[in-house]
């Protein structure tokens, strides 16, 4: 016989949301669930069909899988573990309820999170910020990180001397106890061990029985060339210590690279304003322009305009991911002569007076006079 579709056997929207998926189920479990229904096997199979749906939909990955190819995008995926069709049986119903009111009282799945159990240690992030030649060039660092190290006066167990934690009686080292009440049962964090799922009954004076201390230690980052902002460098190995002898997390060193007082980078291209003259715009010149790898010549052809572009090929960035290393483009800009004396005055008007409105020397105004004449011409026809 064909399955019903995981939808309507919850009796919701295809767009539900994880909220009403847990609450149709949750319904659904406490009205057929066989410890409610003894030896009535419809309610079991009824039962089974909603776990089956719910565990599904639950899941983002298989339920992207069942939408996109129904019940055949997810039978391979489902495994033919305990709850799915017929599997090993309806499971404890403490077990089905664990999941669901596990974020309500802090409880997690079987096996808990004590530190009974090996965990590896937290990653750590670091900003770094490298001036713009050190981000393109490459460069060596040292770091001072705060971090969580291994205790080394007890070796990371956390008791003192030869004292070893030992195995909570309370939760019998899960750090978790499930109560019972009823027909529900839910799971708390141990009040005899705090969560810890062990007992250390002579702690270690240097860290206290945490297994581990807090300490400052220094770093040796090497930047490889052409880093840019975002870019992030991994340590491995270098984040806080795990607990109970657990691998280290890991460091993660974020690169920013400060404003240039020349230079703007936009990827693997270098930005910058050169001002001129106004008599070398007018009648050319050859220019020092500044490069991250030492000064080189620029020709300013004449008649160049403020804002022109020019493109110094290879003079930009290589990436560190490879690639063509990126252009210089240096912007122009016209400066006009300020704090002019009355004779520097008089020759610049004499200057104006011998070009006689002529267009071929102001060919951009006499475009745009032209644009406004036809404008105004517009409006008044």
């Amino acid at each position: 016989m064909s399955k019903r579709d995981y939808y309507e056997v919850l009796g919701v929207a295809k767009n539900a949301s994880e909220a009403e998926l847990k609450k149709a189920y949750r319904r659904l479990a406490m009205k057929y669930h066989p410890d409610r229904n003894p030896d009535d096997e419809e309610a079991e199979a009824k039962f089974k069909e909603a776990k089956e749906a719910y565990e599904v939909l639950n899941d983002a990955q298989k339920r992207t899988a069942y939408d996109q190819f129904g019940h055949a995008g997810v039978d391979q995926s489902m495994g033919g573990g305990p709850g799915y069709g017929g599997g090993a049986g309806a499971g404890n119903f403490s077990d089905i309820f664990g999941d669901i009111f596990g974020d309500i009282f802090g409880g997690g799945g079987p096996g808990g999170r004590g530190t009974s159990s090996v965990r590896r240690g937290s990653d750590l992030r670091y900003n770094l910020e490298l001036s713009l030649e050190d981000a393109v060039h490459g460069t060596t660092v040292k770091i001072r990180v705060p971090t969580m190290v291994k205790c080394e006066s007890c070796g990371g167990s956390g008791g003192e001397g030869d004292s070893k934690p030992t195995p909570c009686a309370t939760c019998g080292g899960q750090g978790q106890v499930r109560m019972q009440q009823g027909f529900f049962s839910v799971q708390q964090t141990c009040p005899s061990c705090h969560g810890n799922g062990v007992i250390i009954s002579n702690p270690c004076k240097s860290c206290h029985g945490h297994g581990r201390v807090q300490e400052h230690k220094t770093l040796s980052v090497k930047v490889p060339a052409g880093v840019d902002n975002g870019d992030r460098i991994r340590l491995s190995g270098e984040g806080e210590a795990g607990e109970n002898g657990g691998p280290s997390g890991d460091l993660y060193v974020q690169v920013g690279i400060k404003d240039h007082p020349i230079f703007v980078r936009d990827d693997n291209n270098l930005y910058c304003e050169v001002p001129i003259s106004f008599v070398t715009a007018a009648l050319g010149g050859e220019l020092e322009v500044p490069t991250l790898d030492g000064k080189v010549k620029l020709k300013i052809p004449a008649g160049t305009q403020t804002g022109k572009l020019f493109r110094m090929r290879g003079k930009g960035v290589k990436s560190v991911r490879g690639g063509v290393t990126g252009d210089l483009l240096s912007r122009v800009v016209v400066e006009t002569p300020v704090n002019l004396s009355a004779e520097q005055r008089d020759i610049l008007q004499s200057f104006e007076q011998s070009l006689g409105g002529d267009a071929q020397h102001n060919p951009r105004a006499s475009s745009w006079l032209d644009g406004v004449k036809k404008f105004f011409g517009d409006l008044g026809a």
